[in-house]
């Protein structure tokens, strides 16, 4: 089997197991059907999600505390499973490496939550001027927004 077997990351996270299911039922939750023949993918993925879940200072510890408290612990390594499968894909794919961009929020969005938060402000009724801190230079750098970290191909850029 090579990488162009699955044309997309959503085939290839289908074929894995990961993908999420939308069984919705009044009173009772079907349990989910499982494909055997792909376990062990699945155990490797799960074990890297706990990994990653459990690392302190990433992107997929950020996103899995922001999961936890919505989804459960056991659906939030599922969560970060099915980004690792996306992710592995889209290395696999593209032969792109993965470069780990921490989860200090990106300058512009900081910019953007000010402004927002500002704009809200004034509705109240409140003047309000945002002025940058003094002192403290924002770096800006490509940042991908999904599936954690920035994927780089000499020398362009690829995003998720």
């Amino acid at each position: 089997m090579t990488a162009s077997t699955f044309p997309s990351a959503a085939e290839f996270t289908s074929w894995v197991g990961t993908c999420p299911g939308n069984q919705e039922a009044p009173k009772r939750l079907p349990a989910a059907v499982r494909r055997k023949a792909t376990s062990f993918m699945r155990r490797v993925l799960n074990q890297a999600a706990h990994a990653a879940a459990r690392s302190k200072g990433t992107h997929f510890q950020a996103v899995f505390r922001r999961l936890l408290s919505r989804l459960g612990y056991k659906s939030a390594v599922w969560a970060i499973a099915h980004r690792l499968c996306r992710l592995v894909w889209k290395i696999l794919h593209e032969g792109i490496r993965y470069i780990e961009q921490g989860t200090e929020a990106e300058p512009k969005l900081l910019i953007y939550r000010a402004q927002s938060l500002a704009k809200q402000l004034r509705k109240f009724g409140y003047s309000v001027q945002i002025t940058p801190p003094t002192g403290r230079q924002h770096k800006t750098r490509e940042r991908n927004t999904e599936g954690g970290g920035d994927f780089r191909r000499c020398p362009n850029v690829s995003r998720y």
